[in-house]
């Protein structure tokens, strides 16, 4: 049986110019509908076939959500925007059968160039070692409390690392938190994590804000996504990564959070290599 991750990139193409066809198990749920990030890697996925050069890879995402795409069979439109020796960009839509819109994405591919080097990013500080951090698995001290949907249980272990657990008592401060992340069957290839994979670690924003309202407000509310944009830089060379998180504005029913994805090492001690930046809007939705 195919991994969740195989199975959502395990395009089909159609008669239909620019056309694929894929499903979208239940496993990646999230209160009500499928995570953002798993459309944004169908689509990326979709994009890469019909761009069709294995030199250029993924650089920049950008994923509106339009509508929601339900759990089912998909269908992804790829239009080519401009095709180029070097970079490449495209636009695509995730879909279910017979709706009128879903989530647009539009994305930048390009090969190797010449440039600069470095990175102006401290790797975060005062985390949980990858060992010691409890997992989002773990039961919490009451039924009921912990992380129960599909994707968190079948899809995506978290381990918590920087910031508290829903059920614990604090006095809120820093709209920080930091997860160590892996995806129970890890897409590796010759010693690196797929580099699309990025996208389902990035797509976890709101905790942030939970982390800064505090436990007066960690229920009754959701924060979907209004987009999502993800810079993908390396591809992780372990299973595991940490995603640290900040919040950076609330106001006006709106939140703008990011999050940057530092590899490691196997067994998370070795120096930081920052994989990935991403950022969202999401709004706030208060009900049961």
């Amino acid at each position: 049986m195919p991994s969740p991750f195989h199975e959502i990139t395990d395009l089909s193409r159609s008669s239909v110019q620019g056309r694929f066809g894929g499903v979208v198990s239940e496993d990646w749920v999230i209160r009500p509908y499928p995570q953002g990030g798993a459309l944004a890697l169908a689509t990326a996925s979709a994009m890469a076939l019909e761009l069709g050069d294995p030199t250029q890879r993924l650089r920049m995402l950008h994923t509106t959500f339009v509508a929601p795409v339900e759990a089912g069979p998909i269908q992804i439109d790829v239009e080519v925007l401009r095709r180029g020796r070097s970079m490449s960009h495209l636009r695509g839509e995730v879909r279910n059968p017979g709706a009128a819109h879903g989530s647009l994405t539009t994305g930048v591919f390009g090969g190797p160039r010449r440039g600069f080097e470095f990175t102006d990013l401290e790797p975060p500080v005062g985390h949980l070692p990858l060992a010691q951090a409890p997992s989002f698995r773990d039961p919490g001290p009451k039924p009921g409390e912990g992380f129960p949907t599909p994707f968190w249980t079948r899809v995506l272990e978290g381990r918590a690392a920087l910031g508290h657990a829903p059920w614990e008592d604090y006095t809120p401060d820093r709209a920080e938190q930091g997860t160590w992340y892996r995806l129970d069957e890890p897409p590796m290839h010759d010693g690196s994590q797929d580099l699309l994979s990025l996208l389902i670690y990035a797509d976890t924003m709101p905790g942030a804000v939970s982390e800064k309202v505090g436990p007066e407000h960690r229920s009754g509310w959701f924060g979907p996504s209004i987009d999502f944009v993800c810079h993908l830089f390396s591809p992780p060379s372990s299973e595991w990564v940490f995603g640290h998180n900040r919040a950076r504005f609330a106001g006006e029913g709106y939140g703008s959070v990011d999050m940057a994805i530092w590899d490691f090492g196997p067994d998370g001690s070795a120096p930081g290599k920052l994989c990935a930046y991403a950022t969202q809007l999401c709004f706030f939705a208060f009900g049961p």
